[in-house]
């Protein structure tokens, strides 16, 4: 049986561990906080060490199919869209790998037109020759074409469910490949048949109750663990941004994960899951990230853009618009000089070297490269 098909009998009768977690949970006073903290630095450097994994992602396409109403790339949303050719991705690419990076996140839109079939495995080929660990942030596939991206050199998956609460989700997802729940949920693990060696899972916290959604995440992490234990399985924890175009979802203040509640979800899971990894993006702000590196964060992106072309500014030539899913073409005064329109506004704008000082000064060491194609060589 798959995730899906068991999710609501294990939230309705949680396993003893999370249990605990939802223990872990429950309002505590800042002396308390203060135990889980300290408990949780212990048990991260116990199995991480002093070290801090860091990456960069490159969006590759902002084109999709899916509507979804809390993001800029949805489809109805008309705002400036491209996909970078391989050789556009290989100079972004290049930039990266200038400044230090040798682990890349590809992260596109899902539109099966513009990020095709055969447009993925060229883009990891292409990089494969200079990135060594090389992840997808990409639209659920089945486990066989996964198979065949492992075999072009992907060796992480990123997958969020974004909410666990399948009739929020249902809300929010009104059109494209993404409305089907039980796809998504069961991604991580088509994916741990296709091969990938790190799997990353989340919720997008400020669409349901985090609490909720954190019993979901917690359960998800116990379920990958026992059925998909040669991977290593990590989780990430992003916070709504404000994002282009004003679409139809207003954050409600409500349903967010305050910073407080953040670093006790953060110690909670490290308690309860003392071996899996726990990444920070940029999209929380550099105080906070700072804050973060001794709670229990394993891996961090050293820096952010998230729009295709970014970094470097190519596929301006090939940008236009769109509205309700048809290409319109960029006004003439807009043609060569409009990039294309970001997921979400980044917070944390610092450079790579000020991320690297950051790390250093809080007495741990930045890790630029983890992973090596060489090290699934078997004489």
């Amino acid at each position: 049986m798959s995730f899906s098909e068991e999710i609501s009998g294990l939230l309705a009768q949680p396993s003893p561990l999370i249990q605990r977690f939802l223990q872990l949970l429950e309002p505590v006073d800042d002396a308390g906080l203060e135990r889980m903290a300290q408990e949780s630095h212990r048990l991260t450097r116990m199995y991480f060490g002093n070290t801090i994994r860091l990456f960069a992602p490159i969006y590759l396409s902002n084109e999709c199919i899916n509507n979804c109403k809390y993001c800029g790339f949805s489809r109805d949303n008309p705002i400036v869209r491209t996909t970078l050719t391989v050789e556009e991705v290989v100079q972004e690419a290049r930039y990266l790998y200038d400044l230090g990076l040798r682990s890349i996140l590809l992260v596109a839109g899902e539109h099966p037109k513009f990020v095709s079939d055969g447009y993925m495995q060229e883009c990891l080929d292409a990089l494969h020759e200079f990135i060594p660990a090389l992840g997808l942030e990409i639209g659920p596939l089945p486990d066989d074409r996964y198979a065949e991206i492992v075999h072009h050199g992907a060796e992480q998956l990123a997958v969020y469910q974004e909410t666990y609460n399948k009739e929020v989700y249902e809300q929010l997802h009104t059109a494209g490949a993404k409305k089907n729940y039980n796809w998504r949920l069961d991604c991580p693990e088509r994916a741990y048949q296709g091969g990938f060696k790190r799997i990353q899972i989340g919720a997008l916290y400020g669409l349901s109750p985090w609490r909720e959604e954190a019993k979901a995440v917690a359960t998800h992490l116990e379920y990958l663990q026992k059925h998909c234990w040669r991977a290593s399985i990590s989780v990430a924890f992003p916070r709504m941004r404000p994002y282009a175009g004003n679409y139809e979802y207003e954050p409600n203040e409500r349903l967010m994960l305050q910073d407080r509640d953040l670093v006790q979800l953060m110690c909670a899971l490290r308690i309860c899951f003392p071996k899996i990894g726990m990444s920070i993006s940029t999209r929380e702000p550099a105080w906070m990230r700072d804050a973060l590196l001794n709670i229990g964060m394993t891996h961090m992106s050293a820096l952010a853009k998230t729009e295709p072309g970014g970094y470097t500014g190519v596929g301006i030539n090939s940008a236009h618009l769109t509205v309700r899913g048809n290409i319109v073409d960029l006004p003439e005064e807009q043609k060569g000089c409009s990039k294309a329109t970001e997921q979400f506004a980044i917070s944390d704008e610092r450079s790579p070297q000020e991320v690297v000082d950051s790390i250093i000064k809080a007495g741990l060491e930045p890790v630029w490269k983890d992973w090596d194609p060489g090290l699934d060589v078997i004489d």
